[in-house]
């Protein structure tokens, strides 16, 4: 497409579900901004929309962990993202939320329409399902020992610990999240994407039409789902939140979309919002060939958005993505950065410690935009680190950028009495048409770069700008030249001529360094229109290249820095900071895997009785950890509402502890007083049913599933350890 009429931006919803951190601004936001504003620069037609991914499994897990409902978190979560994304100057012209009616409607006609034209599949599966809990499992409510690394807490999609994408089936004594019990396979009715329907168009519209224009990462990602063979992906599930089926369908009782289907078709009903909000039609943005749809993600949406995404559009009537530039991941400090382990330096955190906390906040955000963009993961994984922040920041915002501004500000005040100093042609050298020339090229070198999406490049662009200038005027040297004074002690008329035509250049290049700079650093750009006493029209593209964007004699401003340095303490208490957050989640998760294995006691006792389990080794060390403990029980009553559970009071010698064991099905109440057990006495507490549980009970299970206590043969003290 040469000369859309329109543009249409998307940046990947970002889940609800927490914080979201730096690495997710480098991959899918900040790339879009940066673009979009190069867009508005050039006047055109640009709608950039984004919002809140609301649905699926994240959502209800974290309001598990957080003791609250699936609504309280989107509503805490979107705020805060909604706010930090505003804070680090990403300019959504909307950022909605899929928990929005308008969305909910539009997510259910595109369902609607797709599946009475047949382009859906109605299928019968076996699925997880969690008797107790009576309901069925997403992947993310499953939990078990990782077959690849051993990780007693992988998830049923992927374990964290090692990075592997899995299946629940894949999982070693799954169990649920819910009720810590092992999940049963129980037939369901799900509608599926038949996406090997769709194999043929996709090979030629992604592999031949876009084989020139697309990220070798974005071809070679599809290019390998493709030759592995597509299949149907289910687009409904059994869950309580999200977006219901229509009313309408036959066998949709209690189901919803699956997110990934619903999520991406909030760019939709945003830009439908924003139709609304600004009297506008929405329609030509999704349905005008002349619209260029531009996908913004990380390289874990490529699928979505360049394979799965594609297909429903096409079915729907829309037009297509015409590229998805896909970062690939930021690194952070020599690992993976990831905020469920407490790696990664949230944009809140950056945010309160560096924006909020000082007056000139702004030139923290074009800080980290900047440091962002020069290590932009565009082709390979990147790796922030603080040092180099600071390396960063110093040697060309500050030395660079800031010090050839400052100086061409500060020596027309004081050379050429706070005024534009006129331009004298007849004394023009090669060295000031050189770098007049500059500027067109520069602009040229820039607008190929954005439009290629190669924006760390376009951002070299702008520095080395300034680098030039910085050079030119050292080479210049306008401060010796004043020397050369007559008898009144003014500088020669020769000499004066000099200094006017550098500086005049130098400031004519300012300028130009302001609209360059731009679409990168928005704060700096508008800080320098300050000082320049100009509107900030001069900051459309049009004038990029220009040498004669300030009027000769035009007063301007005292200069104001536009950037500080990061002091060698503000690196270590981050660092610091990092470590310390990493540490506290670590033993946190550590706590959190003690309470998953108390949830499924009996499950993995009677597994660990199972020959056919798989294993892994520990060594002494491990064990040693374990502290077992003799108790006898005292008092045992079933839990209400609970058919597996007794609370249990027992015994242990110094202390009377409570544990509720699921052993309701296998022993009365009556049974089990003045029953001694051992005990796992260092378990971390977990609340049962609203009961603080605070130990395991040892069990054994026989071959026909009866279960037996594991006691000592004599009656011996309460507390007593095991060895």
């Amino acid at each position: 497409m040469t000369d859309p009429k329109r543009y249409l931006i998307t940046s990947a919803l970002p889940y609800a579900n927490g914080p979201k951190h730096i690495g997710h601004l480098a991959g899918a936001y900040l790339p879009a901004d940066i673009y979009v504003r190069y867009l508005r620069a050039k006047k055109k037609d640009v709608v950039y929309v984004c919002g809140s991914d609301e649905h699926g499994a994240a959502i209800t897990i974290q309001a598990m962990k957080e003791k609250t409902t699936p609504k309280e978190i989107v509503d805490k979560y979107h705020a805060m993202l909604k706010s930090n994304m505003a804070d680090l100057g990403i300019s959504f012209d909307i950022y909605h939320r899929t928990s929005e009616i308008l969305h909910h409607e539009t997510a259910q006609e595109f369902f609607t329409l797709l599946n009475n034209h047949g382009d859906l599949e109605v299928k019968e599966s076996e699925q997880f399902f969690d008797t107790e809990a009576n309901t069925f499992l997403a992947d993310r409510y499953i939990v078990g020992t990782c077959p690849v690394c051993s990780s007693d807490n992988a998830f049923g999609d992927q374990c964290e610990k090692c990075g592997t994408s899995l299946s629940p089936d894949e999982l070693i004594n799954p169990r649920s999240t819910l009720s810590g019990n092992t999940p049963v396979k129980k037939l369901t009715k799900h509608w599926y994407l038949p996406l090997n329907r769709h194999e043929d168009f996709l090979r030629k519209w992604i592999l031949e039409d876009h084989q020139q224009d697309w990220k070798a990462n974005v071809l070679g990602q599809c290019k390998s789902w493709l030759d592995i063979g597509l299949q149907p992906r289910a687009v409904t599930r059994d869950l309580d939140w999200g977006i219901a089926l229509p009313a309408d369908v036959e066998g949709g009782k209690g189901k919803v979309l699956y997110v990934w289907f619903d999520a991406p078709i909030g760019y939709i009903s945003a830009t439908k919002q924003w139709a609304i909000d600004n009297e506008k039609d929405w329609k030509p943005y999704w349905y005008n060939d002349d619209t260029k749809l531009v996908h913004f993600i990380g390289k874990d949406n490529i699928v979505f958005h360049a394979i799965i995404f594609p297909v429903m559009l096409k079915l729907h009537g829309n037009i297509l993505p015409e590229n998805v530039p896909s970062n690939e991941f930021m690194n952070l400090e020599g690992d993976k950065m990831s905020t469920s382990r407490g790696w990664s330096i949230e944009m809140d955190d950056y945010i309160n410690d560096f924006v909020k906390k000082e007056n000139g906040g702004d030139q923290m955000v074009d800080a980290l935009r900047y440091y962002l963009t020069a290590i932009a993961p565009e082709t390979k994984d990147s790796e922030f680190t603080w040092k180099g922040f600071q390396d960063s920041v110093k040697g060309e915002l500050v030395d660079v950028f800031g010090n050839f501004v400052n100086r061409a500000f500060v020596l027309m005040h004081k050379l050429c009495k706070g005024k534009v100093p006129p331009l004298h042609s007849d004394i023009l050298d090669e060295a000031d048409k050189t770098l007049f020339a500059e500027l067109t090229n520069t602009k040229v070198r820039i607008e190929n770069l954005i439009e290629s999406y190669k924006f760390r490049d376009a951002l070299f662009e702008v520095i080395d700008l300034a680098r030039k200038g910085n050079k030119y005027m050292q080479d210049k040297e306008p401060w010796i030249v004043a020397k050369q004074v007559g008898d009144n002690g003014q500088p020669t008329l020769e000499a004066q001529k000099s200094i006017d035509n550098c500086l005049h250049i130098c400031l004519q290049l300012t300028a130009n360094l302001a609209v360059f700079v731009n679409p990168f650093l928005p704060f700096a750009a508008k800080k320098m229109c300050h000082m320049m006493k100009v509107v900030d029209k001069i900051l459309d593209w049009e004038n990029a290249g220009s040498t004669k964007l300030l009027s000769v004699g035009y007063s301007l401003r005292e200069p104001q820095l536009l950037f500080r340095k990061i002091e060698d303490t503000e690196v270590a208490e981050q660092v610091e900071k990092l470590k310390l957050k990493s540490q506290q989640i670590k033993m946190e998760n550590e706590k959190s895997q003690s309470v998953g294995a108390a949830s499924s006691t009996e499950a993995q006792l009677s597994n660990a009785a199972d020959d056919k389990k798989v294993i892994a080794e520990i060594n002494f060390d491990d064990f040693a950890k374990i502290n077992l403990k003799v108790g006898t029980i005292v008092t045992a009553e079933k839990v209400a509402k609970a058919d597996k559970l007794l609370k249990l009071e027992v015994d242990m010698g110094t202390e009377v502890r409570t544990i509720v064991s699921g052993i309701a099905l296998h022993f009365s109440p009556e049974q089990l007083i003045g029953q001694q057990v051992v005990v796992v006495a260092n378990l971390a507490p977990r609340k049962m049913r609203g009961i603080e549980s605070n130990g395991m009970i040892l069990l054994a299970e026989d071959k026909s599933g009866k279960l037996h206590f594991v006691s000592p043969t004599n009656v011996i003290d309460n507390g007593s350890g095991v060895s």
